[in-house]
C-alpha cells in the first residue's frame, strides 16, 4: 500500500513550522552558551540542543528532495528555507 505523500501546500506548512523549531534550537543553543561553560559537563545541554538544530536541518534538507521529486512544478526553495520575516517563529 502506498502512502499518500503530503501536498505542496503540506511541505510549505512543515517547512515554516521546522524553519522555526531550527530558529529557537539554535537561539536556545546560544543562550545555554553564553551562560554556562562550553565544555564539561554542564555544556552538555547546550551540544544536545545543537544535535537537534542539525537533525531538523538534516530532516529539512531530505524533506526539500521530497518535495521537489513529487511537485516539481510547484515546488520552491523557500518552503524549507523561507526568508526570515516569513518564519512562524519570530524573536
Amino acid at each position: 500500500m502506498t502512502k499518500p505523500r503530503l501536498t505542496a501546500e503540506e511541505h510549505q506548512q512543515l517547512g515554516l513550522r521546522l524553519a522555526a523549531i531550527r530558529d529557537e534550537l539554535l537561539h536556545l543553543g546560544t543562550y545555554l552558551s553564553n551562560a554556562y561553560p562550553r565544555s564539561g559537563p554542564e555544556a552538555v545541554p547546550a551540544r544536545r540542543l545543537d544535535e537537534a538544530r542539525e537533525a531538523v536541518d538534516q530532516a529539512r534538507c531530505e524533506l526539500d528532495h521530497a518535495m521537489f521529486r513529487e511537485h516539481p512544478r510547484q515546488g520552491e526553495t523557500t518552503f524549507y528555507y523561507p526568508q526570515t520575516e516569513d518564519r512562524a517563529y519570530r524573536r
